[in-house]
């Protein structure tokens, strides 16, 4: 199993590259950020002094959107990127939830996000690709270059598009119900396709706090510091509650179930543990959206994920445990998850 970290890129840059390094050196392959330009800072700078800090470590958004950069713009960054530092960057790609709503926008269409992963990974894999009628293509690419897209979902039909057109899949939380559910419709609706169901990988990323123990303090405090997951989650199970309905056979009642207490949601705080709009999220579903306990327990809940088709674990590391969390994953629980 791959790990990845996940990150935020506040402010200083200095610090999310020293994090990143720190990642690399604890088992970590992959490192991802939020992009949301107004509320963080352009992700796609940083990546260029990450990847000039490490040797192997990929990175990506988690994840940008088609709504707020152009395709070309996106896909070139990529490009270039790949071209200094060696094919070394992942397109996670979704709705774009926080970045266009906080510049008041609507999210996109998956028919929009369908468009884009078509021409992104095209124009990134040197290939050409149709702009509205208009071809091209980027002189400049090297032969072998190689843009992966991977699309974050939760309803029926994005898991379904997932699976025909993406080349992996984020799933942002870590129940193990859920993730069964999600990966089967991703993998089912690949090989309705007529693709090889084994070639979409899966990402699971969710909050992971390392505890010295099980007590009941140590793990009321973990819950609280990654509480705010549930809220962040609860913005796109609001909107599958508002299309599909409450009650729906499409969606399962154990992703929509618990928003029923949701009264709204600040950006100002979105992925933040200090976040006050989470209130309605019970304990329960912080345990099973995210990974809380000693190492042992997230050892068991990564060995159960990877025996469901899981093939990275990303770490969301917002709370007051970043290095903590980073170096317990690396001496504990990758050593023997991968042993």
């Amino acid at each position: 199993m791959d790990f990845g970290l996940v990150l935020q890129t506040d402010p200083p840059a200095s610090r999310v590259v020293s994090l990143m390094k720190r990642a690399e050196r604890n088992g970590f392959t992959y490192g991802w950020t939020f992009d949301s330009a107004v509320l963080w800072q352009e992700p796609f700078v940083i990546y260029s002094q990450i990847l000039a800090n490490t040797s192997k470590l990929k990175v990506g958004p988690m994840v940008t959107n088609p709504g707020t950069r152009t395709w070309e713009v996106t896909a070139s960054t990529f490009a270039t990127l790949n071209d200094m530092f060696g094919n070394r960057t992942v397109c996670g790609i979704g709705r774009g939830d926080s970045a266009m709503r906080v510049a008041g926008r609507k999210p996109n269409t998956l028919a929009r996000i369908s468009e884009a992963m078509k021409v992104i990974r095209a124009l990134g894999s040197g290939e050409e690709a149709d702009l509205g009628g208009t071809k091209i293509r980027f002189p400049w690419i090297k032969e072998g270059a190689r843009l992966p897209v991977w699309m974050a979902a939760y309803g029926p039909k994005a898991l379904k598009m997932t699976g025909e057109e993406a080349d992996g899949f984020i799933l942002q939380l870590s129940d193990l119900y859920l993730t069964e559910y999600m990966v089967k419709a991703v993998k089912d609706a690949a090989a309705a396709a007529g693709r090889d169901p084994s070639e979409v990988t899966i990402c699971v990323a969710a909050p992971a706090y390392v505890t010295a123990d099980d007590s009941p303090e140590a793990l009321a405090h973990a819950r609280e510091q990654c509480r705010w997951f549930g809220g962040m989650v609860g913005n796109h199970v609001a909107d599958l509650v508002a299309k599909y309905g409450e009650h729906s056979a499409q969606v399962p009642e154990e992703l929509t179930d618990y928003i029923k207490a949701r009264e709204g949601y600040d950006y100002s705080h979105h992925g933040r543990a200090d976040n006050p709009d989470t209130a309605f999220v019970p304990d329960e579903i912080v345990d099973r959206f995210c990974v809380v306990g000693p190492a042992e327990k997230h050892i068991e809940k990564l060995t159960a994920l990877r025996a469901l088709g899981v093939d990275q674990f990303a770490v969301y590391d917002m709370h007051d445990a970043q290095e903590a969390t980073i170096d317990a994953y690396g001496t504990k629980v990758i050593p023997a998850v991968n042993a």
